[in-house]
């Protein structure tokens, strides 16, 4: 069997942590990221360290808060200026791109994290001696287009056109034929599913933080507790986090 070498972007929301989880079983080896971007939501950096620790993964949080001055045109990087929607319906989160979203962040980040994963990838091919057709390289990433129909970046398509960009772009596939693979398996699932799928692999949910806010407890009123809520209510679970 090929030796799995995976990355994953971890936020410490819902979505995250159940990859993360899903994730740890499948790889031989897996290092989670985490980007602190200057969001205003910085309280989900520590609820990633504390996922990674339940998970007993390896993490490394990137400072690039630089990123928040140039992708400004959003409610989570710019707060004076965009207000953070609150009380949408249903059919209103579902509708439009809304003001959460952060200019190009999944392709700045999806970046970010192919570069550390290739470069592990260099170092066990060219560093460790082993055989490029003994290495699966696989980035995963909790992208979902049910519930952020609204986001292009968390679409099929962007991440089909992304797998192809770094096929090109990338040394481990051009020279080595090791092609880099794109692991996005929530994004076609409810957040029910992502409810269920989490607690029956034991994902550490009740330390995820899903809330645009900074805490200390979710606002539930942003778009992203009520997605989680009705994720929960849908699959019947009462939500860990909210007793902690």
């Amino acid at each position: 069997m090929p030796r799995r070498i995976g990355q994953i972007l971890l936020s410490g929301g819902l979505d995250s942590t159940t990859l993360a989880t899903l994730a740890r079983k499948e790889t031989d080896e897996l290092l989670a990221m985490t980007l602190n971007y200057g969001q205003r939501h910085a309280i989900e950096l520590e609820a990633a360290r504390k996922v990674a620790q339940r998970l007993v993964l390896a993490h490394k949080v990137v400072d690039v808060r630089f990123y928040r001055d140039l992708a400004q045109h959003s409610a989570l990087t710019d707060t004076a200026h965009y207000a953070l929607p609150t009380g949408r319906s249903a059919d209103e989160i579902a509708t439009g791109i809304p003001v959460t979203y952060v200019p190009l962040r999944n392709t700045f980040f999806m970046t970010l994290a192919a570069a550390s994963l290739e470069s592990r990838v260099l170092d066990a091919i060219e560093g460790e001696g082993h055989a490029p057709e003994d290495i699966e390289p696989v980035l995963y990433i909790a992208a979902n287009a049910l519930d952020y129909s609204g986001y292009p970046d968390c679409r099929p398509e962007f991440y089909a056109a992304l797998t192809e960009t770094l096929r090109l772009g990338s040394k481990i596939a051009t020279q080595y034929c090791c092609v880099m693979r794109i692991a996005t398996p929530l994004i076609d699932k409810s957040k029910a599913d992502i409810v269920r799928l989490g607690i029956a692999n034991g994902a550490p949910l009740d330390v995820s933080w899903s809330c645009y806010g900074a805490g200390p407890v979710p606002c539930g009123q942003c778009d992203s507790c009520q997605l989680r809520a009705k994720g929960f209510a849908e699959a019947g679970i009462d939500d860990p986090a909210l007793g902690v």
